[in-house]
């Protein structure tokens, strides 16, 4: 769900007008919680908070749960003081990647025109479809019907003319809505909003603006932009100008492709066994290995996050002579990156792997792995991997660990 303010006066009819407005934007309505919902209905109507029992963050939660001001990214703790009746669910990201794959494979059913942004939203263009599917208003509502047949959960669309003013639309009608925005109506539509509505306007931005008294996008649209640009800087004060007048001349974009793949996880307790962390790293360097096999992709760099007791967050990385997609070799270096932190003898709190400067994998010309070149059992071990993700696409993500043996008999490399 979008973050960014709403505005009561644009949560109207605006008109039925919808030529010239071809994007849709489809954003799923607290897709981790309502995916939970689906398969426990009897929880339906009550605060639910997907994330950690005790630690970590609110991943998402039901808007019963959001009446009592819960929020995702907010701390569990804080989460569970504000609402302390809430049934508190572990996140099983398998489910969500699943329902977010049927979805998108819809969506691709419609246009070959989708770009994901995110597991759970996406803007289409449509354009080419309305001959066969009809206008964007009767697509965005067969959508929604579907959507919500198939997987028991609902998704808001928003129609407009660009991508700034979909995204915008599909935030004022949630949840479970759908708005259009006619091309006509979109200054109108704009200006009734806030400016802290307008992408780029963060908490920095919206007291700079405030400072110049600019508080509504109306009133930013009839600032000098010169006075503008010395307010929040040339690039910036240019880019929002154009905004509040519904100028964005961005396309959909059909492939989306992630710069980076990675995991994290909090501990349920500060964690001062090295043992059980480098086993957690493991873990986390096992299903950074499996995305990027699934995307076709490698890693030419490796990076880690530890963060300490005392909330001290520290980030390492490795450039590799090459890419890799073996947990093993992502592993080992993930290791060493992480007992080369100091953390002044506090414990963890939480440890994350992230693969990075990734690259496609394939082609005659594709070279060896880091492992590979030194070691041409890596080979194997990338065979074994991929029997793994076999295995695992087959019986269950949690059919199967990776693991080795520790020296001192703990199944670690």
């Amino acid at each position: 769900m979008s973050k960014g303010p709403r505005s009561a006066a644009a949560r109207r009819d605006w008109g039925s007008d919808e030529s010239g407005c071809s994007v849709l934007h489809l954003d799923m309505d607290a897709f981790f919680a309502s995916c939970e919902l689906a398969r426990r209905p009897e929880l339906r109507g009550l605060p639910v908070i997907v994330g950690g029992q005790e630690r970590g963050v609110v991943l998402a939660a039901t808007y019963e749960a959001r009446a009592f001001g819960v929020r995702s990214a907010m701390p569990m703790t804080r989460a569970r003081l504000l609402c302390p009746q809430a049934t508190v669910i572990r996140p099983d990201h398998s489910l969500y990647r699943d329902v977010s794959r049927s979805v998108m494979g819809m969506l691709h059913e419609v246009t070959p025109l989708v770009e994901q942004v995110s597991v759970d939203e996406a803007f289409l263009d449509v354009s080419g479809a309305r001959r066969r599917l009809g206008p964007p208003t009767v697509i965005g509502a067969a959508l929604r019907r579907r959507i919500e047949a198939e997987h028991g959960v609902t998704a808001s669309v928003g129609i407009a003319r660009n991508k700034f003013v979909a995204k915008l639309a599909s935030t004022h009608s949630k949840p479970d809505g759908l708005m259009l925005v006619p091309a006509q109506a979109t200054v109108d539509f704009l200006h009734t909003l806030p400016v802290g509505a307008l992408w780029g306007v963060g908490e920095k931005t919206e007291k700079s603006l405030a400072a110049w008294g600019i508080t509504t996008v109306a009133e930013l649209a009839h600032t000098d932009l010169g006075s503008l640009q010395t307010a929040v800087g040339r690039v910036s004060g240019a880019h929002l100008h154009d905004l509040s007048w519904g100028r964005d001349p961005r396309p959909v974009v059909p492939e989306h492709r992630e710069h980076s793949i990675g995991a994290e996880t909090t501990f349920d307790i500060d964690q001062d066994d090295t043992v059980a962390v480098s086993r957690r790293v493991l873990e986390l360097s096992d299903r950074v290995a499996a995305r990027l096999r699934h995307q076709g992709v490698m890693a030419r760099t490796v990076s880690v996050k530890v963060r300490s007791s005392d909330f001290a967050t520290f980030t390492r990385s490795r450039t590799l002579d090459g890419a890799t997609d073996v947990a093993r070799e992502i592993y080992l270096v993930a290791r060493e990156l992480v007992s080369g932190v100091d953390l002044g003898g506090l414990p963890v709190r939480l440890v994350g792997v992230r693969g990075e400067n990734l690259q496609q994998r394939g082609g005659s010309a594709q070279q060896p792995t880091l492992e590979e070149s030194v070691d041409p059992r890596s080979g194997a071990q990338r065979e074994a991997e991929l029997a793994l993700d076999a295995v695992r696409e087959k019986f269950g993500k949690t059919a199967i660990d990776l693991g080795a043996q520790h020296k001192n008999g703990t199944h670690l490399y």
